[in-house]
């Protein structure tokens, strides 16, 4: 009886893919690696062509850092007597480096015991008037001798420390485009708490990025 070649050859396709279910089936943790082996050898044989190794990897753009600057110098405010004041035009005029900056703070300090800086009206001066009166009642002169220690320079000396205590020596305002960013009706004060006119020295600090 002649030999059935197709039956031998059925026989030898079908031995291997029984073979290959037998271990997936024991093992299905291959399953995985070898249908990604295929796409692994494509990639590594791609990479290995001319164009491919000469072609440079895309470039970040480089992030912009901006540069803080800063800024010092003193200015002297004309001999003023008792009395409150606005100084922002005076301002803007002794420091123009405030025009130099597109955002920053300027800080004013001045370098006195018996006078103040601060922020308030800027339109009515009757406010002015009326915040010399409140603090010469929250600090009087000591006329009869019996509130006050301190008498070295007359009788306006020690209210005149606590009203600079009270109100500061310093102010901060910030700037925006190369201006003064305060409100509609701020405006930068000089009170002087000497009866007699004094020169006062102030020093101006910026730090910002310039424009």
């Amino acid at each position: 009886m002649p030999t059935n070649t197709n039956t031998h050859a059925t026989n030898a396709y079908h031995f291997p893919f029984l073979l290959g279910i037998f271990i997936l089936a024991f093992f299905p943790g291959l399953i995985g690696p070898i249908f990604a082996s295929p796409f692994t050898l494509l990639s590594y044989s791609c990479s290995l062509l001319p164009w491919a190794a000469s072609t440079p990897p895309p470039t970040q753009p480089t992030p912009q850092t901006t540069t803080m600057s800063w800024t010092q110098k003193q200015f002297t405010l004309p001999a003023k007597s008792r009395g409150s004041y606005l100084i922002t035009d005076q301002v803007m005029e002794k420091v123009p480096e405030i025009k130099d900056y597109k955002v920053g703070i300027l800080q004013l300090f001045v370098q006195h015991t018996s006078c103040a800086l601060s922020l308030n009206e800027n339109w009515d001066e009757d406010v002015r008037d009326d915040m010399s009166d409140a603090l010469d009642r929250i600090a009087p002169e000591d006329r009869k001798g019996n509130l006050y220690r301190h008498s070295a320079e007359g009788l306006d000396d020690m209210p005149a420390h606590i009203k600079s205590a009270l109100i500061g020596a310093s102010v901060s305002v910030p700037i925006t485009n190369g201006k003064l960013a305060t409100g509609t009706w701020q405006g930068i004060w000089f009170l002087e708490f000497r009866a007699s006119k004094h020169q006062r020295k102030v020093v101006a600090t910026i730090q910002g990025e310039k424009a």
